[in-house]
């Protein structure tokens, strides 16, 4: 045969893919099923087999009512049944059609009431089926009675194959590359074994998994049937398709029956097992004959499937926590460690390598942590390790596992001999840091059920190549190369556990740090200001002295001397205040600001503030006008809050033009004041407005003498006394700054 391009084989796969397993439009041949309206349960769709069932017409019972198919008795059954809250939850339905009883299966879809029939067993196999369904509760308390997960898996299949009599019973879990493998299996003696095998991902396409995931169970009686359509094909009310992925009378994809043949098998059953919501693996069940299992043996090994489902992620959730208190004496050990290292966390690591390999069972570590690297055991060469973590790095992940390093990272096909596994967990720091366990390779032949490398068959067809289902399964081993032992769920909590522990110890440090750094600031702004105090008062006073003795009025050199000693003055006393707004900074960032609140009368301020700040207003020719409610009395700490007051006008009169106004008010609202001081200046910026109370936030213009520590200091105070500094500003109309107080008590 022509060798297919990879586009062409491409699309052969992508047109299996979509297949449309969900709407195949026909149904198998051993029951009937028809889609009802409702509430009046009239005939909508029917399969084309009720004429040979029943001997009717199938057009001739499209829109007719459910009871001229089943008789009125039979059609008021499923009239009771179908409202019931929830449809599992109504009694089965045993019906007696045309002479005949049957079993009656009902599930929505959306929209209509779907009716499937299957055939009763007759009255032998009735008992024998009743007989095996009364002992369920027993073969349920042994699964649960099962310690391990391969005695459960044994009980599991025994009881199953006990139950419905196939030939082959087996579980088959699937593996995080995709594909699956036999764990369990409960055969006759003429049945090829299939027990430990590996089959690929391929025999079971995605879009089946997601059936099995979304449906517990389904049966192929016999794989050599002839589909039965639909009629209509479509839907009257939305002309789509009929899902039938609810259906138990679905037909199945022709390629998958052929598979089953190709297995030696003509009828087959699958209960799908769970692990909450993924799809952990199936119950498998095959027969060389066609075998046709009841409903309610079905619904058992349907409810031996929920419990084995229930049981394994049980017997798993308590094999990791094994796992992880295995690990927890060594996590102590490297927990202390990391909390005794003498510079970073990573450096106690490096004291204890030997337990920091036994965490994981790794055969070597490295420990990276900026400039340094340190190795223990067999681990690839500093630089391939370095490439390897930037490689980790960019991936953005914090903890990163693989058992097949080099089918994920190709360079490390190098030195698979002594790195074919890796898990390593780095910190959100800005220098290069990770711990990066390896693990040996570990060869080992696989046994496969058929070529893994080639599960896909071609065959001719009338349209031209098609994908068919494999036809060999005979064993094929497979020596595996750049492969590790697997890390186990334990690892990978140690992994996370030691880079939780490593990261709390990290961030500690960097407290401890910054927090000797503002100590060690703080110290050096009290020092720096205390010892600059005195010399600045005395070039002050000495300023003063000298400006007694020239006069602005004398000759030239005279007034030269004296503007100089003005400058002198003016930049003593703004050196002054600089280191006062250090001080007070320092505080407001250490959260040491401390304020010594007192019983205030608000007029009584606004007095000694007018006296004080109205010569200033005046020298610019600006109205400054002071108004209070009568009686307001605060508490508040009287030489902070006059701090406020001047910065605040003092800032309004330093940016109100001449013959502009400042008005400052106090009124009452609930339990504060709230003080106003509104001036008709130029106003701020929108886009310098959020700003404003930054610390070294200053005006552009007209602010030359400004710290930018001002109104920083002052939001400072107020949040001191437990109120909020707030500010609003229109360009070129003016700005208001409000704050609030606690009224006296």
């Amino acid at each position: 045969m022509t060798p297919l391009d990879p586009q062409a084989f491409e699309v052969l796969l992508a047109n299996c893919a979509d297949e449309p397993i969900r709407f195949p439009g026909a149904i198998q041949p051993h029951g009937l099923l028809v889609t009802l309206t409702e509430p009046d349960l009239r005939i909508q769709q029917i399969s084309t087999n009720v004429h040979a069932l029943f001997g009717l017409s199938a057009e001739s019972l499209l829109g007719q009512p459910l009871s001229a198919l089943t008789g009125e008795e039979a059609a008021v059954a499923v009239q009771q049944a179908s409202e019931y809250p929830t449809l599992t939850e109504a009694p089965p339905l045993a019906l007696t059609l045309h002479g005949g009883d049957y079993e009656g299966l009902l599930h929505r879809e959306q929209g209509v009431l779907v009716l499937e029939l299957e055939s009763k067993p007759d009255a032998s196999a009735l008992e024998s089926t009743m007989s095996k369904v009364r002992n369920l509760s027993r073969m349920l308390q042994r699964l649960q009675a099962a310690t391990t997960l391969p005695a459960l898996y044994e009980i599991c299949v025994r009881e199953i194959q006990a139950l419905t009599g196939y030939d082959r019973v087996l579980i088959y879990r699937f593996e995080e590359e995709g594909h699956g493998q036999v764990i369990a299996e409960a055969s006759s003696p003429s049945m090829e074994l299939f027990s430990g095998m590996f089959f690929p991902a391929s025999d079971i396409p995605e879009q089946a998994r997601e059936l099995y995931r979304t449906h517990w169970l389904r049966i192929i009686p016999n794989a050599d049937y002839q589909p039965v359509a639909l009629l209509p094909l479509l839907r009257p009310d939305t002309g789509a398709a009929l899902d039938l992925s609810g259906a138990a009378l679905r037909s199945v994809s022709p390629i998958h029956c052929q598979y089953m043949k190709n297995m030696g098998v003509l009828s087959s059953m699958s209960i799908s097992l769970m692990d909450g919501d993924r799809l952990w693996g199936l119950i498998s069940c095959g027969h060389r004959q066609p075998l046709h299992v009841s409903h309610e043996l079905r619904m058992a090994c349907q409810t031996i499937g929920q419990v084995l489902s229930l049981q394994i992620s049980a017997l798993q959730t308590l094999e990791i926590s094994r796992q992880r208190e295995a690990k927890m004496d060594a996590l102590v050990v490297l927990n202390n460690a990391m909390v005794n290292g003498p510079d970073a966390v990573f450096d106690g690591l490096v004291q204890t390598p030997e337990t920091l390999m036994q965490l994981t069972g790794a055969s070597g570590v490295a420990i990276l942590e900026d400039k340094a690297l340190h190795c223990y055991g067999l681990c690839p060469s500093p630089l391939a390790i370095r490439a390897l973590h930037q490689w980790f790095r960019d991936s953005g992940k914090s903890v990163f596992s693989s058992h097949n390093l080099s089918g994920v990272y190709a360079p490390a096909g190098e030195y698979k001999d002594v790195a074919s596994g890796l898990l390593a967990m780095t910190l959100p720091k800005p220098v290069d840091n990770a711990v990066m366990w390896f693990r040996s390779e570990v060869k080992e032949s696989i046994q496969w059920s058929g070529d893994p490398s080639k599960p896909l068959n071609l065959e001719p067809s009338a349209s031209g190549l098609r994908l068919s289902p494999r036809t060999s399964f005979e064993i094929w081993k497979v020596e595996m190369e750049g492969i590790s032992t697997p890390w186990s769920h334990g690892d990978l909590f140690a992994a996370n556990d030691l880079r939780r522990s490593a990261l709390e110890n990290d961030l500690s440090r960097q407290v401890l740090r910054e927090q000797a750094a503002v100590r060690a600031r703080d110290e050096l702004v009290a020092v720096v200001s205390h010892d600059l105090r005195n010399p600045m008062t005395i070039i002050s006073m000495l300023c003063g002295m000298m400006q007694k003795a020239f006069s602005s009025d004398g000759p030239h050199t005279s007034r030269r001397i004296t503007s100089a000693i003005d400058t002198m003055q003016q930049a003593s006393n703004r050196m002054s205040v600089l280191l006062d707004d250090l001080l007070d900074t320092s505080k407001i960032e250490a959260g040491r600001y401390t304020i010594t609140p007192q019983s205030l009368d608000v007029s009584q301020i606004f007095e000694e503030a007018f006296s004080l700040l109205t010569p200033l207003a005046l020298d610019k020719a600006v109205e400054l006008t002071f108004h209070a409610e009568p009686d307001l009395k605060i508490h508040a700490d009287p030489e902070r809050l006059f701090q406020v007051l001047s910065n605040l006008i003092g800032n309004a009169i330093k940016f109100t033009p001449a013959q502009g106004k400042i008005g400052v008010v106090a009124m009452s609202n609930g339990a504060d004041i709230v003080f106003s001081v509104r001036d008709s200046g130029k106003g701020i910026a929108p886009e310098q407005l959020p700003h404003i109370f930054d610390r070294y936030w200053t005006a552009k213009e007209g602010n030359a003498l400004g710290t930018g520590l001002g109104l920083y200091i002052s939001q400072g105070i107020i949040k001191a006394h437990g109120g909020l500094l707030l500010a609003e500003s229109t360009l070129g109309e003016g700005s208001e700054f409000r704050f609030t107080v606690p009224k006296m008590a």
